[in-house]
């Protein structure tokens, strides 16, 4: 062994030695578990049944409870509370309710939780969560006060807060905001923000639509009481080749009364040709909707465009000859023109 080595190792040896010794005097006051592994610790075999303020671990440490902060180079177990900061490089676990912040490098597992809690990939709670779930993956829950921040996906049965998911939310209620990049689920939910919004207690329809470029869609949407997600596919009747239409986006309800709403959207739309040339258009309609039965609807308005385009048909159909134009300008570094025009959308719709 190095010199070095050995008197690392002494270093050690005496700073657990006067650790414990400290602990050993003031039991009644303050309780530290420094070690390498259970059972190389101060607490040694009792650590399962100790009561600590402060864990250092290198590798893993285990205890009853934590009234403090405790740290671990992989992870830290504790069979029943904590109260205070939990560090782990990988995960933590803790088997009643975590009071206070929770860091993982990878998972943090507990039954309930008040506070934040961090994890490299999942959190998973059994039952209830107050605060905040971060996860570059899944979030897990029973019912949550707070919100949840996932990279995937959020899961909860009732939610009084928020979910954020890059991919996809689940829960039963949600008294908040619904975010996902592509779907929500839930049986309530009047806020919610996605393409795909699949909502028991909410509204779906399909709607038949053409504008002012001869594009005809067939577009779902669904959504809650205010908020809805659009998704659909059609086709230009004016072109040649750029005939197949995509277009995706969000929508919200207003002045809504038994006869008449007016429904926002603000939409990402394209014409493909699959073959050479873009035509990329962003849309924002206000579209006064009449409702003829519970089930019916038909819907008419302006819109507000921006289309940016390198293909020749997409460059015919706003030139600048024409009186809906408003502005039209080239980019300096590429071959795209980008015109800002007003339109129109007229269609009907049948909710189910």
């Amino acid at each position: 062994m190095s010199k070095q080595c050995l008197k690392a190792a002494v270093f050690i040896l005496s700073f657990v030695g006067i650790v414990k010794n400290v602990s050993a005097q003031n039991t009644q006051t303050f309780k530290a578990n420094i070690g390498l592994v259970y059972p190389l610790s101060t607490n040694g075999t009792h650590a399962p049944l100790d009561t600590n303020n402060l864990s250092l671990n290198l590798i893993a440490g285990v205890s009853s409870a934590e009234n403090g902060s405790s740290f671990a180079g992989l992870s830290n177990v504790v069979r029943h509370y904590t109260k205070g900061a939990q560090f782990a490089g990988f995960s933590n676990h803790i088997g009643t309710e975590a009071n206070g912040a929770v860091f993982a490098g990878f998972l943090n597992t507990y039954r309930s939780a008040k506070g934040v809690q961090f994890a490299g990939f999942a959190n998973v709670a059994q039952n209830n969560v107050t605060g905040a779930q971060f996860a570059s993956f899944i979030n897990t829950v029973k019912d949550l006060k707070g919100s949840q921040f996932a990279g995937f996906i959020n899961v909860s049965k009732n939610v009084e807060g928020n979910q954020f998911a890059g991919f996809i939310n689940v829960a039963k209620n949600v008294k908040g905001i619904q975010a996902a990049g592509f779907i929500n689920i839930a049986e309530n939910s009047d806020f919610p923000i996605g393409i795909i919004n699949l909502v028991k207690n909410g509204e779906k329809s399909i709607a038949a639509t053409i504008d002012d470029d001869q594009t005809s869609m067939l577009t779902f949407r669904s959504g809650g009481k205010y908020l809805y997600g659009i998704i659909g596919v059609g086709y230009n009747f004016k072109n040649k080749e750029e005939i197949y239409a995509f277009e995706a986006g969000l929508g919200a309800h207003f002045f809504q009364s038994r006869h008449f709403r007016l429904n926002t959207e603000l939409v990402q739309g394209m014409l493909e040709s699959f073959e050479r040339g873009e035509y990329i258009k962003s849309t924002l309609r206000v579209l006064p909707a009449l409702k003829i039965t519970k089930s019916f609807e038909i819907f008419a308005g302006p819109s507000l465009n921006f289309v940016s385009t390198n293909s020749p048909e997409g460059l015919l159909l706003h030139s600048e000859g024409n009186r809906n134009v408003l502005h039209t300008w080239n980019n300096r570094w590429s071959d795209y023109r980008q015109t800002l025009y007003v339109g129109y959308q007229a269609g009907l719709k049948v909710i189910f």
